[in-house]
């Protein structure tokens, strides 16, 4: 993938390492300074202390033969006499420099007791020396000059030596932390690659992704990352399939809808020229063709009200259409009824349980319409002399409602569908007979909205809906 704005960048594994190796450089420019100064001091208070050793063999001399006898290669000594006014009188036999200037410079500073150090440049000779001045007594100062050219090599050498040793490391440092990363961090490498084909996946007619960031390498994080991951992508399926389902429905809904709504329509303006034909030629004809235009206005006034009901039940949130009040479901059940018995003569009736109160919190007039639906739903689908059962009970704080019938019952194949808009197990007989294929769909979203269910068992021979209502 390419980098945002156009600007190559490293990848994080490279930034990481060379991170840490700056990081281990640092390290080891300090530790360096530490080993290579630590050895360096040392160095010189070995020095100091074979200078005081050697001239404390020289003061042995002085004493025994005084004047200077031993000598060291390399190496300058002289004593010098210096008087109160600090004037310095070199005491001979003497190993000197060219230019001993800064021997006799040494020899004014020691005043005291104690030795006086110098580190110097002796013009005329090659390299630094150490000098050190030791009081003999009665103005006698010895002073001898070490060349420091071992030491500065030394130093030099450990310096090279420990340069390259940090360089060599520095480098595997980085390489093989590089790799290290490298492996550490594949698992993000797969998820970005994971990312990169959803990025490129048409999900305009797909429900499901594919894809998955698998895999088991990395530590815990990488893996609480990878279960984030895939439960996201779970969560984007799911959302994926919602929407693909609620526009399947969107789109089966509108063009049922049509269909519903055009037949109407159109046998309303079939009406409409029969009767403006009656009304100029056979006026006799007209009430007949009038009769019929109100017909099937009422029945796409009715179709349009379970299309307002049910939209107005998908937006309960802000628009809710129950009105809830304390009420009896079993007067409700005696109520429809005796309905039901009024204008479905030839469907014996059954009412079980609808003599002692069932008081729930609900909307009687949605409740009634729910029960209206379905005592009519039995009576269309099944034939004449069909018995059929409504009841109402109390089960497990719930208000039950059952409405039962001995008919043909529903096919296995449509139970599942039963319940969607529109859907009708027999079309033909069931438009003919005027229904819509609303009912149970109005049914289910108003038990729905009182926070209830609604429930199917069907075989042939017996086709039970039960509906519960919470009491609570």
């Amino acid at each position: 993938m390419a980098p945002p704005f156009g600007r190559p960048r490293l990848r994080l594994g490279t930034r990481l390492a060379l991170g840490l190796g700056a990081l281990a450089l640092g390290v080891f420019a300090a530790v360096g300074t530490v080993m290579v100064t630590n050895m360096e001091g040392y160095l010189a208070d070995r020095l100091d202390e074979q200078m005081k050793t050697t001239q404390y063999d020289l003061e042995k001399d002085v004493e025994k033969y005084g004047k200077l006898n031993t000598s060291i290669y390399g190496w300058f000594a002289a004593v010098y006499q210096v008087d109160e006014n600090g004037e310095v009188t070199l005491q001979p036999p003497a190993g000197l420099p060219a230019d001993s200037t800064e021997m006799i410079q040494l020899a004014r500073e020691v005043t005291g007791d104690k030795p006086v150090f110098r580190t110097a440049d002796l013009k005329g000779e090659d390299g630094t020396y150490r000098l050190r001045g030791c009081p003999m007594g009665d103005g006698l100062v010895l002073v001898s000059a070490a060349p420091m050219n071992d030491l500065t090599n030394t130093v030099r050498q450990l310096v090279m030596v420990v340069v390259a040793t940090f360089l060599l490391a520095l480098i595997a440092f980085v390489v093989i932390g590089r790799a290290v990363l490298r492996r550490g961090l594949q698992p993000l490498s797969d998820m970005a690659q994971t990312a990169h084909d959803i990025s490129s996946h048409d999900l305009t007619d797909s429900a499901r992704l594919a894809v998955r960031a698998e895999g088991g390498n990395g530590g815990v994080e990488v893996e609480e990352l990878r279960t984030a991951f895939n439960t996201m992508l779970e969560h984007i399926d799911s959302s994926l399939a919602a929407r693909t389902a609620a526009e399947q429905r969107l789109r089966r809904f509108i063009a049922d809808a049509s269909h519903e709504l055009r037949t109407p329509l159109t046998s309303i303006r079939g009406y409409a020229d029969l009767f403006r034909y009656a009304a100029a030629n056979a006026p006799e004809e007209r009430e007949a063709h009038l009769e019929r235009l109100r017909s099937e206005a009422a029945r796409m006034s009715v179709l349009l009200d379970d299309l307002l009901l049910l939209a107005r039940l998908d937006s309960a949130e802000t628009d809710t259409p129950l009105r809830p009040v304390d009420g009896d479901l079993a007067e409700l059940v005696r109520e429809a009824a005796d309905a039901f018995v009024a204008a479905r003569p030839r469907h014996p009736l059954a009412v079980v349980g609808g003599d002692a109160p069932v008081r729930v919190r609900c909307d009687p007039m949605r409740v009634r319409q729910v029960l209206d639906n379905l005592l009519a739903n039995a009576a269309l689908h099944t034939p004449p002399g069909t018995a059929v059962t409504l009841s109402v009970a109390v089960e497990d704080r719930c208000a039950v409602l059952r409405v039962d019938d001995t008919g043909p019952g529903i096919p296995v194949a449509d139970q599942p569908r039963i319940f969607d808009r529109f859907y009708r197990v027999d079309n033909s007989r069931t438009r003919d007979r005027g229904g819509s294929g609303l009912g149970l769909a109005v049914a289910q979203s108003l038990i729905a909205a009182h926070g209830g269910t609604v429930g199917l068992a069907s075989r042939p021979g017996s086709t039970t809906f039960t509906v519960r209502i919470p009491r609570s």
